[in-house]
């Protein structure tokens, strides 16, 4: 076929190529075998070079056959065809610009350049596709094999990287189409397919899950430029529309490609209205389509937001479209319009100079931001605060709205979402760190200036306002010019207390005389005396208009003053003429006050200004006060990276000097012993920001800055604080981030080299002791310096002796001893100065009375026993000494006095600092032979097996198989260890408290004072009592002997202070007795309910550390740390939380003590009130997740309705069944036991618990389940209005059906199967009586008012817990309201 007599049609598919569908159509003649490709390829491109671009009309079937056979050929000729067709499109396209502007050009001319136009694109754009169609499979099988040489593999299949080959052709594409060849068609009209077949390659192009990596940008862009070319140029706006919408819907990789490609068209190429179009047919969509196509709405969305980031002035005129998703169901497109809204007031909508328009689009736009704080959606909630945390850190939030968006992020505090609570802290934290006022924000601060300025804008309106013209003014104008400073005026006054105030009124004066004088002190600008006159007023007028309808409410106070100003002009001046004289004479001088009339009027626009500036900034600082007071209670939450968020906050607040941030700044210590490193390392850089960074001019200056706020910390600092700045310390000086300066000058003003107060230097010893735990010899290498600051003084400081102290004490592990330590501990010898000293001061002290020797002393002995060698002998030298003393003395009081007179006496702070230096040497004592000998012993042994190994013959090594196997079973080690263990118990047993040794001489005295509490100074029994329990830590024998004594105290003391003290020896005495103090467990619990709060927080804390350390049986008596839950002391409340925390943490505890919880803080004898026991269930049942535990629970709770006695314990359990996440399961469980609750339906409470139950259940129902659910309910109704006759009615009226068959089934009967728990279901059944051999009356069979009293199993006490009772002698005559559960009284 002549090539000027056919005509090439662009086919949809390869194969219509080769059929004939029209005259004059091209049709391949025959698809050449692959042996002759590169012949007539070659052959082709002779052609070329003869004939140019029209050689392809002839040789346009070679083309085809490489195409048709393109995953057969050799690459090379892949690569050949490639480069070949290249350079014939390009030599082409260099020709078509002649061409057209060629006016003879002829028709057959036309025709041939059309065909090779079209054969050429064609050919190149089918070529492209092949390519990349290769590309994808192969890079299929490259992620499936992995590893490296992906990129080889890919060019071993095609025979060169492709992927530097898409530009080029897509540029030659672009440069084709950017001429203006629509003139080769007829009438000048493109064809449409034409436009298809190179955009079509894009869009295919597009859809390469890579085409959006960081290597492919220059693909991507070379295919933008292409589709822009043919958005301007040939009309392919709408196609561009639906294509991109589709992509969007398919594609989740597309949306920031598209994004780039859009802003392209619209800024580079002009084409804004395509931004218009994709808006729309977005704003379009249904929104039930976009909930059930949840990918397809998240490119949307992303597409959005990107769009809005890169061209928000654009998008901004579609923004109306949009609107319509802010009140949709879904979320997502929430999230991105108001991301987009965000976007445009960070770019365009921003500065003071908008015009009116876009400030009133700007408004808008913030409206429906502050809207959405409050959105029903967590996300969106969260995501508004992080658009206003942008908003605020770019400063671009009018300064009209800053009050309103911190009140905003400071009510989200409280929200349920942890990420709403997280975002709002850095919003807030991000208006701290751009706020407009000051760089100190101190409430009491700022209170003073604006009072004073207030006062100043007052006078000098009071100087410019003369009466006269005040009286030309209207009232109302007046009035409202007033309104500001006068409404100002009276929040400083309700803030303030009110004082004394001077009478006014007297008794002669009438109301209107009243109001006129009010209507003055107003119109004089004397608010404050007016407001205290009215204040006056309201309380002398109770009866007379306008006083008698106003309480000393903001709103109501300014109406009635506006009531009283406006309300009658003329008699004001009438009433008042002697001003008149006045105003004259201000008249008489204005040529001296004109000239400075406008000077005045900018004066006082400028104190206006500076006003409303200081009330702003005093709002915003106590909006930031409010707020830090609901963050600090966020630091211990469970989410790490809230507590983080937290962290950073306090820091921040701390920096802009609010006073309130440094009780934050001491809160977050705990937290450096947290397991999370992120908020550990969170705490470390806080201080590291906040101390170890401070300003100065010098490195020395640092340096005192740094301490002087490190000891800023230490100022009634608790011993947890303190030990946990001291782990901040230590970790700092490990990483040599406190300078040597910083340790210089503390040591100067130890050593009082530079002038210091005494805590000065105190607080220089506790650091220097700090940093000696990271880095010993800091206090190591200047020991004797140390002893002589803090023990060689006269007269003595006991609380700088005490510091000292503790620093030496670091200097030491206090570690027990490793078995494979070569070196024995550090211990200084028994001579040193430092035990001199310390035995002296001990000594010494002991005879006077200094509250600060009795803590110095303990700290002394601790360090003895720490430090020196047979610490045992300095001791008892220590107890001897002042033992003398105290028979000296009492010896000279009895040659004082007549013996026959009076027994002799000792002051009692003598016997007191006695008692306590001995409890503190026998525990001591006690640690000494557990830990530092038990251990040293254990090092000798090892090192002397070791040498032992060494020196034996070889024939001596070959052991028998038996000692082998002993070795190797590490039975050898562990007989070593009871033997040591065993020498240390008989020393502890036998030996401490034995007649011969020093403790045993303070016995009879110590049981003396204990067992005569009423003969004794309290301060002396408390003493006494803490002696007691130490001595009992020694020796099993001895504390068995007098626990009854410990505990009689325990119970009978009038002081909470003793009862405090024991209740933490006995909890000691549970871990190192465990099977003594076993018996005695119920009353540790009772401490539990003691009326005094330290004995409460005590018992909190020692029953926490026992229950979760598995010391003591968890009995029932858990219900009374349940009920420390609602105890009236906040830190109390949270320890029992805590402790139910790390409980859930424990399997099934919790789960398994519901039971008994429930049936104890129910009774009607020894329960809780009824909203009490709904907040602490509330709290307990929380912890149940697990679904088969939440059907076990329904199943036993139902059948406790049985034996329930009275209607509280109906609702009781009502409310716990309502309390639990109950599946579709839980509510067959329900179903199956409804004969046990059915009949207390008739109480309402029971009734509203139950259809509680339902509307949970409706929430999360699936369709098929909703039957069964409103069956139960029916059945519910039923029961309510007729008890249980109505179910007898309602399965009746449903004609037996399957369900109502179901309900009638004994409820025993379980359609599931129990729930294994850590023993047996039986745990929750409630037991039965423990007498069930006798016989009952046949009445008792039948239903009465009095049921039988029901008992659980953790009521029935074992024979120890009977021998544990005290007698009838030890029982305190007037106990502490405390109800103990035993058997004894149940069986009564």
């Amino acid at each position: 076929m002549s090539p000027q007599n056919f005509e090439f049609h662009l086919p949809l598919a390869p194969e219509e190529l080769l059929k004939s569908r029209g005259v004059n159509q091209y049709v391949v003649q025959e698809v050449l075998p692959i042996k002759q490709l590169p012949s007539q390829l070659r052959a082709f491109q002779s052609a070329f070079r003869a004939q140019g671009p029209l050689a392809m009309l002839e040789h346009f079937d070679t083309i085809y056959s490489i195409l048709h056979h393109f995953r057969s050929i050799d690459p090379g000729l892949k690569e050949d065809t490639l480069e070949f067709l290249i350079k014939v499109v390009s030599c082409h396209s260099q020709e078509l610009p002649s061409i057209l502007d060629d006016a003879t050009l002829s028709v057959s001319d036309r025709t041939a350049h059309l065909n090779t136009l079209k054969m050429s694109c064609y050919a190149l754009i089918r070529l492209l596709e092949s390519f990349e169609n290769m590309t994808g499979q192969t890079s299929l099988i490259n992620l499936d094999v992995g590893g490296r040489g992906k990129k080889a593999r890919a060019k071993a299949a095609l025979g060169f990287d492709w992927e530097e080959e898409r530009q080029p052709v897509l540029q030659l594409l672009t440069q084709l189409l950017q001429l203006d060849i629509r003139h080769l068609w007829n009438h000048s009209v493109i064809e449409e397919e034409f436009v298809s077949l190179v955009t079509g390659c894009c869009y295919r192009l597009l859809e390469n899950p890579t085409i959006g990596h960081q290597k492919n940008r220059p693909t991507r862009e070379a295919v933008a430029h292409l589709l822009g070319v043919a958005l301007v140029r040939y009309n392919h706006m709408f196609s561009a529309t639906v294509k991109i919408i589709q992509m969007l819907q398919h594609f989740e990789h597309l949306p920031s490609v598209l994004v780039a490609a859009v802003s392209l068209w619209a800024t580079d190429y002009g084409m804004k209205s395509i931004v218009g179009e994709i808006v729309r047919e977005i704003g379009q969509k249904c929104p039930q389509e976009l909930s059930r196509d949840t990918a397809g709405t998240k490119s949307f969305a992303a597409f959005l937001t990107e769009l809005a980031e890169r061209i928000p002035a654009v998008l901004m005129s579609s923004m109306c479209i949009l609107l319509d998703h802010l009140n949709e169901e879904n979320y997502v497109m929430r999230n991105a319009v108001l991301a987009a809204m965000a976007e445009m007031v960070l770019q365009v909508l921003k500065g003071d100079q908008l015009e009116e328009t876009a400030r009133e689009t700007r408004d808008q736009f913030l409206d429906i931001l502050q809207a959405h704080v409050h959105d029903v959606n967590s996300f969106v909630r969260s995501r508004v605060l992080q658009l206003f945390t942008r908003i605020v850190q770019q400063k671009v939030l009018p300064l009209t709205r800053f009050q309103a968006v911190v009140a905003l992020a400071v009510g989200r505090l409280a929200d349920k979402s942890v990420l709403v609570c997280k975002n709002a802290i850095q919003l807030l934290a991000s208006f701290l760190a751009n706020n407009p006022f000051s760089c100190k924000l101190s409430d009491a601060d700022l209170a003073g200036p604006l009072q004073k300025e207030i006062q100043k804008l007052q006078d000098m309106r009071a100087q410019r306002r003369p009466v006269a013209a005040s009286a030309a003014l209207d009232p109302e104008e007046e009035w409202e010019a007033m309104l500001p400073e006068l409404k100002s005026t009276l929040q400083q006054l309700l803030k303030l207390p009110q004082e004394e105030e001077v009478q006014q009124i007297t008794g002669t004066e009438t109301v209107e005389e009243v109001k006129g004088r009010i209507r003055q002190l107003l119109a004089k600008a004397s608010y404050k005396q007016a407001i205290i006159l009215t204040r006056e007023a309201t309380s002398h007028f109770q009866e007379s208009e306008p006083f008698n309808h106003t309480d000393l409410e903001e709103d109501s106070f300014l109406n009635l003053l506006g009531i009283i100003f406006k309300g009658s002009a003329a008699p004001t001046q009438e009433s008042h003429g002697d001003n008149v004289p006045v105003l004259a004479n201000s008249k008489d001088t204005p040529s001296a006050s004109e000239p400075e009339g406008p000077q005045r009027d900018d004066e006082l626009v400028k104190q206006e200004m500076l006003v409303q500036y200081l009330q702003d900034a005093y709002s915003f600082s106590q909006k930031v006060t409010e707020a830090i007071g609901i963050i600090s209670k966020m630091m211990y939450e469970n989410t790490s990276t809230v507590v983080q968020e937290v962290i950073e906050f306090f820091v921040m607040v701390f920096q802009f000097g609010v006073p309130q941030a440094l009780f934050g700044v001491r809160r977050m210590l705990p937290l450096i012993w947290s397991k999370e490193p992120g908020v550990r390392d969170a705490v470390l850089n806080a201080y590291r920001q906040l101390y170890l960074s401070p300003k100065g001019n010098s490195a020395r200056a640092t340096a005192q800055a740094l301490i002087q706020n490190l000891s800023l910390l230490l100022v009634d600092a608790s011993v947890g604080t303190i030990q946990c700045l001291e782990e901040i310390l230590c970790e700092f000086v490990q990483k040599g981030e406190i300078k040597p300066a910083v340790t210089q000058l503390l040591w100067e003003r130890a050593t009082e080299k530079v002038p210091c107060s005494p805590l000065e230097r105190c607080s220089s010893v506790m650091l220097l002791g700090m940093m000696a735990r990271g880095k010993p010899e800091i206090v190591g290498s200047n020991l004797d310096t140390l002893v002589k600051v803090g023990l060689e003084e006269f007269p003595p400081d006991y609380r700088l002796a005490q510091q000292v102290c503790l620093a030496i004490a670091n200097i030491s592990d206090r570690r027990k001893p490793s078995l494979g330590e070569r070196q024995p501990p550090f211990r200084l010898p028994q001579e040193h100065r430092l035990f001199e000293r310390l035995r002296e001061m001990v000594t010494k002290g002991f005879a006077h009375p200094d509250p600060l020797w009795i803590p110095f002393k303990e700290v002394a002995v601790t360090l003895t026993y720490q430090l020196a060698e047979s610490p045992e002998v300095i001791c008892a030298q220590m107890l001897q000494g002042c033992a003398k003393q105290a028979l000296e003395k009492l010896e000279k009081n009895t040659i004082e006095e007549d013996p026959k007179d009076a027994v002799p006496k000792l002051p009692t702070f003598l016997l007191m600092n006695l008692l306590s230096l001995a409890g503190d040497v026998a525990l001591q004592q006690l640690v000494h032979l557990e830990h530092a000998v038990s251990g040293e012993l254990g090092r000798r042994r090892v090192l002397q097996e070791e040498q032992e190994h060494r020196t034996k013959d070889p024939k001596e090594k070959s052991t028998s198989s038996e000692t082998t196997m002993e070795e190797e079973m590490g039975l050898v080690g562990a007989t070593a260890d009871d033997t040591e263990a065993e020498l240390i118990r008989g020393i502890c047993e036998k030996e401490l408290l034995d007649g011969n040794q020093v403790l045993a001489a303070f016995v009879p005295l110590l049981l003396k004072v204990c067992n005569n509490p009423g003969l004794y100074n309290p301060d002396l029994c408390a003493a006494a009592s803490l002696t007691l329990g130490k001595f009992c830590m020694i020796s099993a024998p001895f504390c068995d002997s007098h626990l009854r004594l410990l505990f009689t105290m325990l119970e009978k003391s009038s002081l909470p202070t003793v009862r405090s003290n024991l209740m933490v020896a006995t909890g000691d005495l549970a871990i190192r007795f465990p099977n003594l103090v076993d018996p005695w467990t119920p009353h540790l619990y009772a401490r539990l309910r003691d009326p005094a709060q330290q004995v409460r927080r005590t018992a909190g804390l020692v029953m926490t550390h026992l229950i979760l350390k598995d010391m003591v049986k968890v009995k029932g008596q858990v219900s009374e740390m349940a009920v420390l839950l609602i105890d009236p002391v906040p830190h109390i409340a949270a320890l029992a939380k805590n402790f139910f925390n790390e409980l859930s943490h424990k399997g099934n505890a919790i789960y398994n003590l519901l039971p008994d919880i429930i049936s104890r803080l129910s009774d009607p004898e020894g329960g809780v009130e009824e909203e009490p026991f709904h907040t602490i269930m509330k709290q307990l049942l929380s912890y149940i997740t697990k679904d088969k535990q939440t059907e076990s629970l329904v199943e036993k709770l139902c059948q406790r309705f049985r034996t329930a006695r009275t209607e509280r314990q109906y609702r009781d359990l009502a409310y716990c069944v309502s309390q639990l996440p109950l599946t579709e399961r839980g509510l067959h469980k329900m179903l199956d036991n409804f004969d046990c609750f059915g009949d207390k339906l008739l109480d309402d409470s029971v009734f509203a618990a139950f259809l509680s139950v339902v509307g949970k259940l409706r929430r999360w129902a699936k369709p098929e389940g909703k039957s069964t659910i409103d069956e139960f309910e029916q059945k519910l109704r039923a029961c309510h209005t007729r008890g249980m006759d109505g179910i007898e009615e309602l399965e009746a009226g449903q004609g037996g059906s399957q369900r109502a068959l179901s309900a009638k089934k004994p409820a025993a009967v379980s359609r599931q199967q129990p729930l294994t728990s850590v023993d047996s279901d039986n745990d929750f059944v409630t037991p039965k009586p423990r007498r069930t051999n006798r016989p009952r009356p046949n009445t008792q069979q039948r239903k009465s008012k009095k049921k039988a009293k029901v008992t659980f199993s953790s009521d029935e006490a074992s024979e120890d817990e009977l021998s544990a009772e005290m007698t009838e002698e030890e029982t305190p005559k007037r106990t502490t309201p405390i109800r103990r559960a035993s058997a004894r009284r149940q069986r009564s």
